[in-house]
């Protein structure tokens, strides 16, 4: 297993995070725990910060891993916030998230959440269909409010990553198809809206993403779409959104770019290409959640059951799975592992690791190498801070984990772990049902 940000085993030949060690944090706070790295979150933060610039933009892409918590690290690490709903939104605003630093994101959003963002004063609306163009310009109207606007577009690109998280073709439900010339027919409608202010584009092409060439792709169609909007309505974009998908690190062959890496591609794609075009560079503006949040979680389960199929497979058992991540299931997504309690034993079975749903597909590692493990181990899973905590559910009533975030020897729950009464709080039984 890689070790990554604050990791490392000690002496006694346990692993540590954020200078505890796994076992004593299993111990105080139960498992499944989702940990978070705050060194290391923080750390990400910086690297995207600094490689982009000043003049230039980093937005945290909450749906990767959101709480209120989290909210404050990325404001205090000097990032603009990208929220997809009003529940999203809710979060940051709890949080103390400065508004005119959110990004208000939504493929549907409702009358409802259109509201709340323009009562809360959010920075920008990013609007991702011609209805929701012309329904922003009517509450905002009846608001008396003009809101700063991106169009979401979707360029032609189609990134080599799974099926499910391809965002950039032309078939997908997100954005304004630039080949079809609704992305045209967009930015017409929305310059003729009194009540909205246009001031840039959107696009974003997919998630876990290794190949930089795509986002130099996205940024020469995208700065080619906008030189044809110039010419024929006179308007150029002043901030181009080219949103994140940098892959990360999760098991053995993976080779992401580093973040500097992808900045250095996209920005130099996006000053050779406005230098070949002869137009004006815009502020350049990313989205990254996975690449932040994601190298900074880890997930611990305590090991049950161990059921070894004689010649077939040797089964073992945790006390979470696809409830708390639901990837593999998902996307068929890969991860490492670590018996965390004693991760310098030398490793003499492979196992396949399986949660505790009702579930035949309820596997989180298939064909890993461990020491042969026995009930009470604590199995750490790193690379789980992004699309884990978010996507957790109830499945079989179970509870949602507790996550703690870790730094120089401290640990604080920044999730409490959910109750059985937690279960049934919003159940109701109609009067009369038994009779």
């Amino acid at each position: 297993m890689l070790l990554r940000g604050t990791m490392q085993v000690n002496p006694a030949g346990e692993l540590e995070i954020g200078g505890i060690t796994a076992s004593t944090l299993a111990g105080k706070f139960g498992t499944p725990l989702y940990v978070i790295d705050e060194a290391l979150f923080r750390e990400n933060c910086r690297r995207y910060r600094e490689a982009f610039g000043p003049d230039n933009r980093v937005v945290y892409a909450g749906k990767a891993l959101l709480c209120t918590a989290v909210c404050r690290l990325a404001e205090e690490e000097g990032l603009c916030l990208d929220v997809a709903s009003g529940g999203e939104l809710y979060t940051a605003l709890k949080a103390g998230f400065p508004p005119e630093r959110i990004y208000f994101h939504g493929n549907n959003k409702s009358p409802e959440e259109i509201r709340q963002g323009l009562e809360a004063g959010v920075g920008r609306f990013v609007v991702d269909s011609l209805y929701e163009l012309d329904l922003l310009s009517r509450l905002a109207g009846e608001a008396g409010k003009r809101p700063v606007i991106l169009l979401r577009l979707t360029p032609g690109i189609e990134a080599h990553t799974h099926e499910y998280v391809r965002t950039g073709q032309i078939d997908s439900k997100f954005g304004l198809p630039i080949a079809t010339g609704q992305a045209l027919a967009g930015v017409r409608r929305a310059l003729a809206c009194p009540n909205l202010k246009l001031l840039g584009l959107h696009c974003h092409i997919g998630s876990q993403i290794f190949d930089l060439e795509p986002f130099r792709e996205a940024a020469r169609v995208m700065l080619s779409f906008a030189a044809e909007v110039q010419a024929a309505t006179g308007w150029f974009p002043e901030e181009l959104n080219l949103g994140g998908g940098l892959g990360i690190y999760y098991v053995s062959g993976d080779d992401p770019p580093a973040i500097e890496e992808l900045a250095a591609a996209v920005l130099g794609a996006v000053r050779q290409t406005c230098a070949e075009l002869g137009v004006p560079q815009p502020r350049v503006v990313v989205e990254p959640g996975r690449s932040i949040a994601g190298p900074a979680g880890t997930t611990l389960y305590t090991v049950g059951a161990v059921k070894e199929i004689p010649g077939v497979r040797l089964y073992v058992m945790v006390d979470g799975g696809m409830n708390d991540n639901i990837r593999p299931a998902l996307y068929q997504a890969r991860y490492e592992a670590a018996l965390a309690n004693r991760i310098t034993d030398e490793p003499t079975a492979t196992v396949t690791v399986a949660g505790k749903c009702c579930e035949s597909g309820d596997v989180l590692i298939q064909n890993v190498r461990l020491p042969y493990p026995a009930p009470g181990d604590i199995l750490a899973v790193p690379a789980t801070g992004a699309y884990n905590y978010t996507m957790s559910m109830n499945y079989n009533r179970l509870p949602r984990p507790a996550m703690v975030l870790v730094k120089e020897g401290r640990a604080e729950v920044i999730v409490s772990r959910e109750s059985l009464e937690d279960l049934v709080r919003n159940d109701r039984v109609p009067d009369g049902l038994w009779k």
